[in-house]
């Protein structure tokens, strides 16, 4: 027996490489011997690959190893027998999921003709230099010149105009922005989760000219009152400021306005969801997360007061500010008397 192996293994030098031969030999070796001893070594083998697996959880299998995984899944009765280095669950889901690229590419849409971009910008031209103008009477223009179009095309290209924003409009207000900066003072809240996850408001009053902070204060229940109030330690008479930017948050009611047109103080809100509208403001709330409470978790409402108020301090001692800030901020502390004796004496 042992010849007849050692003559199969000298022929098939001549046809095979080094490789193809060791595994040549493996398997022509395994086909003399006894079924006791083939068992044993399915053992042993088994066994390495579990010490494998041990080192390396996660061995990387290539396209091939997934496709002999799921051919062996369709025609062999018991496949999961042998599976060492993949779970049941992973030959499933690599098939399931082969299926569900297979029935994506089988009921893909055809799909309709895009619109040439000169057409679209013409549509977008016409638009917005007759806003009157509907998808029938672009329609009518654009077969003028020759170009094929139908009217729903041009009525769902109109619908993607509204959402996108209009160039000449955003430099009206950065103008507007720019030329009264001085004059422009802004307030809005952000939402601060404390330790047991109570939920706290954050107010504050902040002026475009310089960016300094003009108030803050929190509160877990805000209501109308409650922000005409603040507005009234904010902005008090005689007021400098002429415009106050705010969005349309359901808890600035009619009441800011008439608080507002009570003060000469001109009311104006921002597009909605537009928040580059406000930019200061919500730079502020990106720099007071950044600096503050992405180190440190409130515990109730007066620690976050307390921590807002620490803040406003080092920004003050931090940054080149002039004296007469430093005493607007003391304003500020002395609202709240528990705080003010221990901050009297940081400025001096």
């Amino acid at each position: 027996m042992k010849q007849l192996a050692c003559l199969i293994r000298s022929e098939a030098a001549h046809y095979y490489r080094s490789d193809e031969l060791d595994r040549a030999n493996d398997g022509v070796y395994s086909f003399f011997l006894p079924r006791h001893r083939l068992a044993l070594e399915s053992v042993a083998q088994r066994q390495q690959l579990a010490v494998f697996k041990r080192k390396q959880p996660r061995p990387r299998l290539n396209r091939l190893d997934r496709l002999f995984r799921v051919a062996l899944f369709r025609w062999s009765s018991g496949w999961a027998e042998a599976l060492i280095l993949v779970k049941p669950e992973t030959v499933v889901s690599w098939h399931r999921a082969g299926f569900r690229l297979f029935w994506r590419w089988k009921s893909r849409p055809a799909g309709r003709p895009k619109v040439d971009a000169e057409v679209r910008l013409l549509i977008r031209r016409m638009k917005a230099d007759n806003p009157g103008w509907g998808a029938p009477r672009i329609r009518g223009e654009l077969l003028q010149p020759g170009f094929e179009i139908s009217e729903p095309t041009v009525s769902r290209y109109l619908k993607q105009l509204k959402g996108r924003q209009n160039d000449g409009n955003a430099q009206r207000w950065l103008t507007f922005l720019n030329n009264h900066r001085e004059m422009i003072t802004a307030f809005d809240f952000f939402t601060v989760p404390t330790l047991t996850f109570q939920t706290l408001y954050c107010f504050f009053v902040i002026e475009h000219g310089r960016r300094r902070l003009l108030h803050f204060n929190c509160t877990a229940h805000p209501t109308c009152l409650w922000i005409v109030q603040q507005l009234r330690q904010a902005l008090p008479l005689p007021c400098p400021y002429r415009y106050v930017l705010f969005d349309h948050d359901a808890k600035f009611g009619n009441a800011i306005e008439a608080f507002l047109h009570a003060s000469a103080i001109q009311p104006m809100r921002t597009s909605v969801r537009r928040p580059w509208q406000n930019g200061v403001a919500e730079r502020w709330v990106g720099s007071a997360r950044r600096e503050m409470l992405d180190h440190v978790i409130p515990l109730n409402e007066r620690h976050l007061r307390r921590l807002g108020l620490e803040y406003l301090v080092w920004v003050i001692k931090t940054s080149s500010v002039k004296r007469n800030e430093a005493v607007g901020l003391l304003v500020l502390i002395s609202t709240w008397p528990l705080l003010s004796e221990r901050w009297a004496g940081s400025f001096q």
